[in-house]
């Protein structure tokens, strides 16, 4: 089988067509011009399997615990209790940003609705205390790239999926690399404030002020403690522990909090299986792709070009992670996964990389992509939340994407970085 429909799928692209639709039609298209129509039903096969996993339901459990979240405002108590930990601090706002995101993380596991919870909170409160919009905007975008590399985490799930790699390993495996992330945030965010004079945000909270935070913010803290406890300890499968943690979320936001009302439930059901639908439905559509890849030799193909390049692992992974920060600048996370995994994951593992290091390698790269422009999707929902340009937040957002760029690499060519916890945990050994 030629490689026909990698062409197609690129021109599609180009013209515009949505990506579900070219993930379909490129092989379709491919195997009628080939003449191996026999294979189509295949395809259509591949597509409602994909879809048909007990695996990926966690997605829709996991989507749905993040919009119970937002509408709760239970993103209100998290703020407050960042705050009082650490407000004090010259550019505390900003710092309480970026912890703020590091706690979402542990509860949503998507960067949009971390850019979209804490943003539309903390950059008017930021602007109101002294910072620019673009870098409230910037400060937002960058830090909420943590929330798919701290677990739980929707990309690693759909990963994990495709690539037949153990979820609660690379579960394990982001903690390091998402925590690394927030603290180089908040060291590069540290110096611009103390360049720039930015503001503290507050003085600093008394014991008692503390222990107010801390209790508003209890309920909501347990959700990663439970997830990620739950799920290392084999108390419960990644699916059934996004079902513990829509349930969980309901029971904090309508019974506890008592800041979500059943009347609001329809809206945010509706609005989780939208979302899910479109997830499933993308995952679907590339498996159906993937199955043409593996059929076609393309990672063959590949690796016999890599390896016409170097047969060094480290220039390979570099390499690699060129084409990844690069792939992640135009395509969404999701897709870049779901289109390359397959193609670059048995590469790296006959270059003898790790399974699960490679997994967070690509998972970070395709995840910092989301605040790279051109077009990158938490650019254009911080533009619209700051209703600054792109390119005013693309200039503030540098320093921060240079950070996360060194973690990348320092993950790349320190594998311990990612393989300490789920070794140590039993994972991948």
């Amino acid at each position: 089988m030629s490689l026909l429909f990698f062409l197609l799928f690129l021109a599609l692209m180009i013209l515009g067509v949505p990506i579900v639709f070219a993930l379909i039609l490129a092989p379709a298209i491919s195997l009628m011009v080939e003449g191996k129509d026999v294979f189509l039903p295949f395809l259509i096969q591949r597509l409602y399997n994909g879809i048909d996993s007990f695996p990926l339901m966690a997605i829709p459990f996991f989507i749905l615990a993040g919009e119970v979240m937002n509408a709760g405002k239970i993103t209100e108590h998290l703020v407050n209790f960042s705050k009082a930990l650490i407000g004090h601090f010259r550019g505390g706002l900003a710092q309480v940003n970026i912890l703020s995101s590091i706690l979402f993380a542990g509860m949503s596991g998507s960067a949009v609705a971390d850019t979209s919870a804490l943003g539309s909170m903390l950059i008017p409160a930021m602007e109101k205390n002294g910072y620019s919009r673009k870098f409230s905007a910037a400060v937002t975008a960058a830090s909420s790239v943590i929330g798919p590399i701290i677990p739980p985490s929707g990309i690693m799930i759909i990963y994990a999926y495709i690539m037949n790699v153990s979820v609660g390993g690379l579960f394990a495996a982001g903690m390091i690399p998402g925590l690394m992330v927030g603290c180089g945030l908040m060291g590069i965010t540290w110096y611009l404030s103390k360049k720039r004079n930015y503001p503290v945000a507050g003085r600093r909270a008394t014991l008692k002020e503390r222990a107010v935070a801390t209790k508003d913010a209890f309920w909501p803290l347990l959700t990663p403690i439970i997830l990620i406890g739950g799920i290392l300890t084999g108390v419960f499968t990644p699916t059934e522990a996004a079902a513990v943690a829509a349930g969980y979320a309901l029971l904090v936001s309508l019974f506890i909090s008592r800041s979500l009302k059943f009347g609001d439930l329809p809206k945010v059901l509706r609005e989780a299986a939208i979302s899910s639908g479109v997830i499933l439905l993308l995952v679907g559509a590339a498996m159906s792709f993937s199955s043409i890849v593996t059929l076609s030799g393309a990672a063959g193909y590949l690796t016999n070009l890599v390896l016409m390049v170097s047969d060094n692992r480290l220039v390979i992974l570099f390499l690699f992670n060129i084409l990844l920060f690069f792939v992640g600048m135009f395509l969404d996370a999701g897709p870049a996964i779901l289109i390359l995994g397959p193609v670059l994951g048995p590469v790296a593992a006959e270059m003898g990389v790790d399974p699960l290091h490679f997994a967070v390698i690509m998972c970070v790269n395709v995840t910092v992509g989301l605040a790279t422009p051109p077009m990158g999707l938490i650019l254009f929902v911080a533009s619209s939340l700051s209703k600054e340009s792109i390119e005013d937040i693309t200039r503030e957002i540098l320093p921060f994407l240079a950070v996360e760029v060194i973690v990348i690499f320092l993950i790349t060519f320190f594998p311990p970085l990612c393989l300490f916890i789920p070794h140590l945990l039993g994972f991948g050994t």
